[in-house]
């Protein structure tokens, strides 16, 4: 960039290679055309809605918010990879990163971006809500133990469901079955 030009921060925002928005209360102020596209919506569509519109469930949407809040209240940031829905219903895989433009307030206003990871790792069976919520701790890693506390579960109903995970992916492990989740063959 040459001399004093200013910055346009909007076209930036407009044309970035990910889904972006700024939320506040869990409320879509403004969207990039990336992430209407990705969802399916128009732009506008998408101003002034909930966030509970892109998700599988409205239950879904209220225990990720619940298992988020307190996290983006303590470091300003949160990042994970879950389970979305399209306008269309199509349920994809999606990478979710978010700031809190004020550190501590993670109901605040916020900064998210969107990364649609369907090409790398589909969504292949039908799976239920609480499914869903475990396979994506799972992805991130966490053991049966820690996903029960996470979610408040108990550990051996975290195992039951990781077993029904197992039958519906066809995986004789554990860890094949976060390889078959994350879209990678075994």
């Amino acid at each position: 960039m040459a001399g004093n030009e200013k910055i346009d921060y909007e076209t930036i925002f407009q044309y970035a290679p990910v889904g972006m928005c700024i939320s506040q209360n869990r409320v879509i102020q403004a969207c990039n055309t990336t992430l209407s596209l990705m969802f399916g919506y128009a732009p506008d569509e998408l101003a002034g809605q909930s966030f509970m519109m892109l998700y599988p469930t409205s239950d879904e949407f209220e225990r990720t918010g619940a298992r988020i809040v307190p996290i983006m209240s303590a470091k300003g940031s949160y990042s994970d990879e879950r389970i979305m829905k399209r306008r269309n219903k199509e349920l994809f895989w999606c990478h979710v990163s978010g700031r809190a433009l004020v550190a501590t307030d993670g109901l605040g206003a916020g900064v998210w971006t969107f990364e649609d990871l369907s090409e790398k790792r589909a969504v292949s069976a039908e799976l239920t809500a609480r499914e869903r919520e475990i396979a994506a701790l799972l992805v991130e890693g966490h053991t049966s133990k820690q996903i029960a506390r996470l979610i408040g579960l108990s550990p051996r109903t975290v195992e039951m469901h990781r077993a029904r995970l197992m039958r519906k992916f066809s995986s004789a492990t554990s860890s094949e079955l976060v390889h078959r989740l994350m879209g990678a063959r075994s």
